[in-house]
């Protein structure tokens, strides 16, 4: 069973395209650290490539280069997400206090 919404899930091919994957792979290659771990002055590499704007299956946002962004998997899980959810995002630097 999957949480993703039906619109999702309609989607979610865009994923397992060879495009897709060569984007993934020149994204990671130009930017490898996570960009919201280095706001923080913390060097995470990346792993994870997001869409700075959620494209909603629209194709010309889900294929540019420039909406994309290299995030860690935590950053991504967490932070990411619940941004896009609507809710409050609080981060840490690296001394512990919020940023």
């Amino acid at each position: 069973m999957t949480q993703r919404s039906a619109e999702a899930q309609q989607y979610h091919a865009l994923y397992r395209t060879r495009l897709w994957k060569q984007l993934r792979l020149a994204q990671l290659a130009r930017e490898p650290l996570c960009w919201m771990c280095d706001e923080l002055g913390v060097v995470t590499t990346a792993n994870t490539v997001d869409h700075r704007i959620p494209h909603k299956g629209d194709h010309a946002l889900f294929f540019n280069p420039e909406n994309l962004a290299s995030l860690c998997p935590s950053c991504h899980s967490r932070h990411k997400q619940r941004q896009e959810r609507g809710g409050k995002v609080v981060r840490y630097g690296a001394d512990g206090y919020p940023v």
